[in-house]
């Protein structure tokens, strides 16, 4: 058995990756993988000797061995893939969905290219119950600070960990809270449609007040569930700088972390007698509702995780924004129906709504949306109500849990610069489907011009 965790996921070209590693074997080697339109080799190690070192608990800094591999200065910006090969002839082929012998790390831009492509390291890594527990099973109880207690400094965060959550009905081949899930699709899908982003993590982000600023336009995708201060203030100041943001995912921003030890470990508090500390909307959490970010919530949105779903796919309310240009979709027409899977779910945010008329189809914005955060401006651009058979409908403001209409929302809204929200984590498994496939490029290639 073999196993590794970088000391730090995020690197510059030219930088020194320094990789912890535990195996039994007398020896091993790395073999690098850059991740594009597959899984590219781009150099490998000679053979190393081996030390063997104990796992530790979830909360702790493992200290493993270190190893340190020099990043050559031509590597281009992307996600990459350190494979730990042990001797002998039953090496293990290179997957994205292993839970051993894999360690991702970032090559982080100089924003050369103006599209950056944020990976949500945290959220790995709150899912990530190497070492016995995570933020979702036996999670490690802090004091001072209050909350659960997890070190990024162990096995796992997108691969090469055991990772909590009910496998996709549709999709057996990977946990959903991987790297392998939602990310390596989008990332495939924009190389094989000609662009070229440069990449970072969320924490690259925490750690460094200048990055946003490098870039014209920023991507998040998937499952982007767990938020720092610092990084959603430099989000929302990039944006009201003029910078773009686009959301192709859903449970965004929901939970507030902290870093903490020097980035060692994250924090997060989700409940006790005087409620979650560090949910992002009441009062009694951060004060801060997350609608104000993205535009949308999963308050009022909901979540289904196990078993077959039924949508009616997003129901289009605004046929002549940009958009939906190149679409030929009317308003009150379908899209994402009859995906597999259904592009709605398997978690959804969204706008508060009151109405949505059956016969046209046509959404309502609640008249006191604004007061749990929406923007001013937001747009409804396509809607989806969530029927009761969803295994979550979450409280909304005013409203007990099931209670009041909950829908996926896709919309938009300007704060000088643009933010898109599509208002489903399940967008980059359909992104094959004509009608998402348009929207998708629509978004882009406008925000990144503007």
């Amino acid at each position: 058995m073999i196993r590794g965790y970088p000391a730090s996921a995020g690197i510059a070209p030219g930088d020194t990756l320094v990789l912890h590693i535990a195996t039994d074997a007398p020896h091993f080697r790395v073999v690098f993988y850059r991740w594009g339109d597959g899984l590219l080799r781009v150099s490998e190690t000679d053979w190393l000797p081996g030390k063997y070192a104990a796992p530790q608990g979830a909360a702790e800094d493992w200290q493993w061995p270190s190893y340190e591999f020099p990043v050559p200065h031509d590597w281009p910006s992307a996600v990459y893939i350190a494979h730990l090969e042990e001797p002998g002839g039953n090496a293990v082929a290179v997957v994205l969905a292993m839970e051993s012998a894999a360690v991702l790390f970032v090559v982080r831009g100089s924003g050369h290219s103006r599209l950056l492509y944020k990976i949500p390291l945290a959220t790995y890594h709150a899912y990530n119950c190497t070492g016995g527990g995570c933020f979702y099973v036996n999670p490690p109880r802090s004091e001072d600070p209050p909350g659960a207690r997890l070190s990024l400094l162990r096995p796992g965060g997108g691969i090469g960990g055991e990772t909590w959550g009910a496998l996709d009905y549709y999709d057996l081949s990977s946990p959903r809270q991987t790297f392998a899930h939602w990310d390596a699709r989008f990332i495939r899908w924009l190389l094989r449609n000609g662009y070229e982003p440069e990449f970072c993590t969320d924490l690259d982000i925490h750690a460094d007040p200048d990055l946003c600023n490098r870039y014209r336009f920023m991507l998040s995708v998937g499952h982007d569930e767990y938020w720092s201060e610092t990084i959603r203030d430099r989000t929302e100041e990039f944006v009201s700088k003029g910078g773009n943001v686009a959301f192709f995912g859903a449970n965004l921003c929901w939970w507030r972390i902290h870093i903490i030890d020097g980035g060692a470990a994250m924090l997060c508090h989700q409940g006790g007698p005087r409620g979650a500390l560090d949910h992002w909307w009441p009062s009694t959490g951060a004060g801060r509702p997350e609608d104000s970010l993205t535009g949308v919530s999963y308050r009022n949105g909901g979540g289904w995780w196990d078993g077959p779903r039924n949508t009616r796919g997003y129901i289009v309310q605004d046929p002549e924004h940009w958009v939906f240009a190149g679409t030929g979709l009317g308003r009150g027409e379908a899209f994402g129906d009859k995906t597999s899977p259904p592009l709605v779910g398997y978690e959804c945010d969204g706008a508060p709504l009151d109405e949505f008329d059956k016969a046209t189809g046509l959404a309502v914005l609640s008249s006191n949306a604004g007061s749990t955060g929406t923007p001013n401006g937001f747009r409804v651009l396509a809607a989806s109500v969530l029927d009761g058979n969803w295994q979550e409908l979450p409280p909304r403001k005013s409203y007990s849990a099931g209670e009041g209409m909950h829908a996926a929302t896709m919309g938009i809204f300007s704060r000088n610069g643009t933010v898109f929200t599509a208002g489903t984590t399940d967008w980059a498994q359909v992104l094959e489907n004509e009608h998402v496939h348009i929207i998708t490029r629509n978004v882009i290639d406008r925000l990144l011009r503007e």
